[in-house]
């Protein structure tokens, strides 16, 4: 299983060896980190991609950035240039800044740094296992579930968040059959989540985001389970883009949309949707999504690539964390569990 097969991530020799995602599901391969260059890169290039593995390995980046700085204004420059990265992943800045935390707090100590690094990576895990426990208990026996991106161990530093839940699930005997929405235009639903379902061997369908619609009007979904990468305090969730459009049709029709995402996508300081950055990528994502040099359109077509969008508080079910389930009123029930959290 994925789980037991594959790292996505680990520390080696002072190194950071990340699986290459860019590359599945043709090729396994590796590659290696050893500078806030080389983790800013890995994040922005997408070899590294899931908003808690993107924590993670930010983690480690800002262990990186210790190492090479000469006092605390270079340090503070290269963590601010890591956070840039990636604009809508709260868990980036979330990882960086607890790790700068303890650098400053320390006086630079290396070994303390690299603990609380290691620490995120595992408390990830353990976080995705306990949210998936929850998770499950939402879902009936038999259930054909669907899911947007990847939200898998390959978006994480370990088992998953939203396909964490549907393969806690699945090992429960509560699903039926799974379909991955392919996810336009990166493709991570039939790349990483396709090979993720097939590895965990449960039963699954591949199918245009554009088919989703389709299945959920005629009654063959009983549940949408969807990764997060912010959470704002009032509940409104940027995740990849396409899941707004899914939440419209799941209110229409009273099929549960669920967001299954630990507490640290959960972002207190951001009030609502709207004050959620949305990043846009290279218009060459849609017009070459293959990245081989055969474009499917013009190469002078102006291309609008949001890479996320929000999907208001209202059309959200229910939100599964490490910590319970989050039921509504969102906001009132999230400032409760985080403030636990935080104490």
């Amino acid at each position: 299983m994925i789980k037991e097969s594959f790292e996505t991530i680990r520390m080696e020799d002072g190194k950071l060896i990340l699986l290459d995602q860019r590359k599945l599901p043709g090729e396994v391969t590796y590659i290696t980190a050893e500078t806030v260059e080389d983790v800013y890169f890995a994040i922005k290039d997408m070899a590294v991609r899931g908003a808690p593995l993107i924590g993670s390995t930010a983690a480690y980046g800002t262990y990186f950035a210790a190492r090479e700085s000469h006092g605390k204004e270079e340090f503070e420059a290269k963590c601010n240039y890591l956070i840039s990265a990636r604009p809508t992943a709260v868990n980036l800045e979330w990882a960086v800044k607890r790790v700068m935390s303890i650098a400053l707090s320390s006086s630079f100590n290396l070994e303390r740094i690299a603990e609380e690094a290691e620490r995120i990576r595992k408390e990830d895990i353990e976080a995705n296992h306990m949210l998936s426990h929850y998770g499950s208990s939402l879902l009936k026996k038999d259930s054909n579930v669907l899911t947007h991106c990847n939200a898998g161990a390959l978006a994480t530093s370990g088992w998953g968040t939203a396909l964490g839940v549907i393969k806690q699930a699945f090992l429960d005997g509560k699903i039926r059959h799974v379909y991955a929405d392919e996810t336009r235009p990166r493709l991570q639903g039939a790349r990483l989540t396709s090979f993720e379902l097939v590895d965990f061997r449960i039963p699954a369908t591949l199918i245009p985001d554009s088919a989703a619609a389709t299945l959920i009007r005629d009654g063959k979904i009983d549940a949408i389970i969807v990764g997060a990468d912010r959470i704002a305090s009032n509940g409104d969730t940027a995740n990849k883009i396409g899941t707004f459009a899914l939440s419209v049709m799941a209110k229409a029709y009273s099929v549960p949309l669920y967001i299954a995402a630990p507490t640290s996508t959960i972002d207190l300081s951001t009030p609502n949707g709207a004050e959620i950055p949305i990043e846009e990528r290279s218009k060459y994502e849609v017009i070459d999504p293959l990245d081989c040099g055969m474009l499917i359109a013009p190469k002078d077509i102006e291309v609008y690539n949001p890479s996320f969008d929000v999907t208001p508080a209202e059309n959200i079910t229910a939100i599964i964390t490490e910590k319970g389930i989050i039921s509504k009123p969102f906001r009132d029930n999230i400032e409760e569990l985080m403030g636990k959290v935080n104490s």
